[in-house]
């Protein structure tokens, strides 16, 4: 198969670039190293794949039009994680959120329509939901309530994948992730964040009273989700949680963070900040019906195994 990845030098990207590169597949990545994080932090992410054949890295924002005469156009599948990260960053600046997330997915669907590539999987996220009391979150719940223009820009590419689909005869699987943690996590991510604070002795900021909660999902479920969601071959559009279906406040998170950590943490307790929304739960039967997903990593172990990549990268 040749794999067309968008976004594939970052924290979930590389991971599945790793994944389809052990199957032997042939992955090309789009990627514009956005300065949101240190560049080098991505390139570590794909080093060892640098030199091998089946690896081709295309430097570039999706956003630009005349990027994709730079591509082949023998593509079987799409699997478009780029997209500019963060609920917070984006209520500032919110015009570059649609540039790249919206624009950006108009031309990646507009190159699967020009050049037949049927298969295009698209990473939505669990922040369409919004302020949505009715838990767990199901994606036959038409009724969503964004708060940050991230997610809006979230639920306008499923919108626009749904037209591709219909007009196109693109298969089009729209994949709603629910707070990812594990190896290689960006850098502003709380975990990520949280855990080099309370390594180093420095003050963890907590917006709220540690009340708010997540359904935390580890990367490597993540990872078998966009795989399976890649070889679907049943119904042309669907939308599907990718979650763990077990919620964890804050406060409990940071708890295990000490117990992984074996340090107590100093918190900075600050106001709650616009944009966040007060819990995530997903939904997963639709996931574990139609893709066969089942998360198999909990959420300490998670912890774990994300610390002990921590301190080999500090060595």
């Amino acid at each position: 198969m040749n794999i067309l990845l968008t976004g594939g030098a970052g924290f979930i990207g590389s991971h599945v670039l790793d994944t389809f590169i052990d199957l032997k597949y042939n992955v090309t990545v789009i990627d514009n190293f956005d300065l949101f994080y240190d560049k080098q932090v991505k390139m570590d992410n794909i080093n060892k794949h640098l030199s091998n054949p089946l690896f081709k890295l295309v430097q570039g924002d999706i956003a630009d039009v005349y990027l994709y005469d730079k591509l082949p156009s023998n593509f079987d599948v799409i699997i478009h994680l780029a997209a500019k990260a963060g609920v917070r960053p984006s209520i500032l600046n919110p015009i570059d959120y649609q540039r790249v997330n919206v624009n950006g997915t108009q031309n990646l669907l507009d190159f699967a329509k020009t050049n037949n590539i049927k298969q295009f999987v698209f990473a939505s996220s669990s922040s369409v939901y919004g302020v949505n009391p009715n838990v767990p979150w199901n994606e036959s719940d038409y009724v969503l309530n964004p708060i940050s223009p991230y997610a809006s820009t979230k639920i306008s590419g499923e919108l626009l994948g749904h037209v591709y689909s219909h007009l196109y005869d693109i298969r089009f699987i729209a994949l709603r992730f629910f707070t990812v943690f594990g190896p290689r996590q960006r850098p502003d991510l709380a975990i990520h964040k949280f855990m080099n604070k309370i390594e180093n002795g420095l003050p963890i900021p907590v917006f709220g009273d540690g009340s708010t909660s997540r359904d935390y999902t580890y990367i490597d479920d993540i990872v078998s989700g966009i795989i399976s969601a890649s070889l679907y071959n049943e119904t042309n559009f669907e939308v599907i949680n990718l979650g763990n279906h077990h919620v964890i406040t804050l406060k409990s998170m940071i708890d295990s963070l000490e117990r992984v950590i074996g340090k107590k943490a100093n918190i900075e307790w600050l106001p709650k900040q616009p944009g966040d929304v007060d819990r995530t739960y997903a939904s997963i039967e639709k996931a574990k019906k139609i893709l066969n997903y089942v998360p198999s990593t909990n959420f300490e172990d998670g912890l774990n195994l994300m610390y002990d990549w921590f301190r080999g990268k500090q060595k």
